[in-house]
Protein backbone atom coordinates (compact mmCIF):
# COMPACT_ATOMS: atom_id res chain seq x y z
CA UNK A 1 0.00 0.00 0.00
CA UNK A 2 1.60 3.50 -0.86
CA UNK A 3 1.68 6.26 1.59
CA UNK A 4 0.97 10.01 1.00
CA UNK A 5 5.45 10.59 1.96
CA UNK A 6 6.01 8.51 -1.08
CA UNK A 7 3.98 10.08 -3.53
CA UNK A 8 5.81 13.61 -2.19
CA UNK A 9 7.07 15.16 -5.21
CA UNK A 10 9.11 18.02 -5.79
CA UNK A 11 10.08 19.88 -9.10
CA UNK A 12 11.82 23.19 -9.96
CA UNK A 13 11.36 25.26 -13.34
CA UNK A 14 13.79 28.26 -14.01
CA UNK A 15 11.47 30.69 -15.65
CA UNK A 16 12.61 32.11 -18.79
CA UNK A 17 11.36 34.87 -20.80
CA UNK A 18 9.68 32.25 -23.12
CA UNK A 19 7.69 31.58 -20.28
CA UNK A 20 6.34 35.32 -19.64
CA UNK A 21 2.95 36.88 -20.53
CA UNK A 22 2.76 40.20 -21.82
CA UNK A 23 2.65 41.31 -17.98
CA UNK A 24 6.36 39.79 -17.80
CA UNK A 25 5.78 37.34 -15.18
CA UNK A 26 4.99 33.55 -15.78
CA UNK A 27 2.17 32.53 -18.09
CA UNK A 28 -0.64 30.80 -15.96
CA UNK A 29 -0.58 28.15 -18.49
CA UNK A 30 2.91 27.44 -18.47
CA UNK A 31 2.42 26.86 -14.85
CA UNK A 32 -0.71 24.82 -15.00
CA UNK A 33 1.99 22.66 -17.65
CA UNK A 34 4.24 22.19 -14.83
CA UNK A 35 1.56 21.42 -11.93
CA UNK A 36 0.03 18.39 -14.29
CA UNK A 37 3.17 17.25 -15.02
CA UNK A 38 4.29 17.03 -11.44
CA UNK A 39 1.09 15.75 -10.57
CA UNK A 40 0.88 13.25 -13.08
CA UNK A 41 4.37 11.45 -11.48
CA UNK A 42 2.69 11.45 -7.55
CA UNK A 43 -0.22 9.80 -9.46
CA UNK A 44 1.69 7.10 -10.85
CA UNK A 45 4.55 6.82 -8.32
CA UNK A 46 1.27 5.59 -6.62
CA UNK A 47 -1.10 3.72 -8.96
CA UNK A 48 1.98 1.98 -10.51
CA UNK A 49 0.39 2.47 -13.40
CA UNK A 50 0.09 5.24 -16.52
CA UNK A 51 -2.31 8.01 -14.98
CA UNK A 52 -3.91 10.85 -17.29
CA UNK A 53 -5.41 13.70 -16.19
CA UNK A 54 -9.03 13.65 -15.05
CA UNK A 55 -9.95 17.28 -13.78
CA UNK A 56 -8.48 20.13 -12.05
CA UNK A 57 -10.64 20.77 -9.00
CA UNK A 58 -9.25 24.01 -8.15
CA UNK A 59 -6.87 26.53 -9.28
CA UNK A 60 -5.91 29.50 -6.85
CA UNK A 61 -3.19 31.78 -8.66
CA UNK A 62 -2.17 34.07 -5.35
CA UNK A 63 0.89 36.11 -6.93
CA UNK A 64 3.01 35.84 -9.92
CA UNK A 65 6.13 34.73 -10.46
CA UNK A 66 8.86 36.86 -12.44
CA UNK A 67 11.21 35.98 -15.05
CA UNK A 68 14.29 34.91 -13.59
CA UNK A 69 12.75 33.08 -10.38
CA UNK A 70 12.49 29.17 -10.01
CA UNK A 71 8.97 27.66 -9.80
CA UNK A 72 9.19 24.90 -7.35
CA UNK A 73 6.16 22.43 -7.76
CA UNK A 74 5.32 20.35 -4.97
CA UNK A 75 2.94 17.38 -5.35
CA UNK A 76 1.30 14.56 -3.73
CA UNK A 77 -1.35 11.80 -3.22
CA UNK A 78 -3.65 12.49 -0.63
CA UNK A 79 -6.91 10.19 -1.42
CA UNK A 80 -7.92 8.30 -4.09
CA UNK A 81 -10.76 6.62 -5.15
CA UNK A 82 -11.51 2.93 -7.13
CA UNK A 83 -9.89 4.29 -10.34
CA UNK A 84 -8.82 8.01 -9.22
CA UNK A 85 -5.85 10.06 -7.79
CA UNK A 86 -6.38 13.22 -5.98
CA UNK A 87 -3.41 14.86 -5.63
CA UNK A 88 -2.86 17.97 -3.99
CA UNK A 89 -0.43 21.08 -5.65
CA UNK A 90 1.43 23.98 -4.59
CA UNK A 91 3.93 26.18 -6.38
CA UNK A 92 6.45 28.95 -5.04
CA UNK A 93 8.38 31.53 -6.56
CA UNK A 94 11.96 30.57 -5.17
CA UNK A 95 14.28 33.53 -5.55
CA UNK A 96 17.70 31.06 -7.33
CA UNK A 97 20.04 33.19 -5.54
CA UNK A 98 19.19 33.14 -1.78
CA UNK A 99 16.74 30.36 -1.77
CA UNK A 100 13.95 32.52 -0.39
CA UNK A 101 11.08 31.36 -1.10
CA UNK A 102 7.01 32.87 -1.52
CA UNK A 103 3.82 30.70 -1.90
CA UNK A 104 2.07 31.38 -5.64
CA UNK A 105 -0.52 28.94 -6.05
CA UNK A 106 -2.34 26.06 -4.36
CA UNK A 107 -4.59 24.03 -6.64
CA UNK A 108 -5.09 19.69 -7.24
CA UNK A 109 -5.81 17.47 -9.21
CA UNK A 110 -7.83 14.64 -10.44
CA UNK A 111 -5.81 11.79 -12.36
CA UNK A 112 -7.45 7.97 -13.40
CA UNK A 113 -5.13 5.43 -14.21
CA UNK A 114 -5.26 3.43 -17.03
CA UNK A 115 -4.44 0.23 -18.97
CA UNK A 116 -2.72 0.19 -22.09
CA UNK A 117 -5.67 0.28 -23.65
CA UNK A 118 -7.02 3.29 -22.34
CA UNK A 119 -9.46 1.47 -19.81
CA UNK A 120 -9.65 2.84 -16.06
CA UNK A 121 -8.36 0.38 -13.62
CA UNK A 122 -8.30 0.19 -9.99
CA UNK A 123 -5.50 1.63 -8.09
CA UNK A 124 -4.23 0.86 -4.76
CA UNK A 125 -5.60 1.76 -1.10
CA UNK A 126 -3.50 5.16 0.42
CA UNK A 127 -1.77 4.42 3.40
CA UNK A 128 -0.90 7.61 6.15
CA UNK A 129 2.28 5.91 8.00
CA UNK A 130 4.03 9.21 9.36
CA UNK A 131 2.94 12.10 11.39
CA UNK A 132 4.17 14.41 8.48
CA UNK A 133 1.68 12.24 6.13
CA UNK A 134 -1.04 12.44 7.97
CA UNK A 135 -0.86 16.19 8.27
CA UNK A 136 0.05 16.81 4.34
CA UNK A 137 -3.48 14.02 3.66
CA UNK A 138 -5.15 17.00 6.81
CA UNK A 139 -4.48 19.94 4.82
CA UNK A 140 -5.04 18.87 1.58
CA UNK A 141 -8.65 17.82 3.31
CA UNK A 142 -9.03 20.63 4.70
CA UNK A 143 -8.51 22.35 1.73
CA UNK A 144 -11.77 20.76 -0.16
CA UNK A 145 -10.59 21.21 -3.30
CA UNK A 146 -13.24 18.76 -5.21
CA UNK A 147 -16.18 21.06 -3.87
Amino acid sequence: MPTVRETHIQNRFPVQPNHANSNGTLHGGNLMKWLDEVGGMAAMRFAGETCVTARVDSLSFERPVQIGDTALVEAYVYDAGRTSVHVALRAWRENPRTGETEKTTESSFTFVAIDDDGTPIPVPELGVETDEGEQLRERALAADYRS
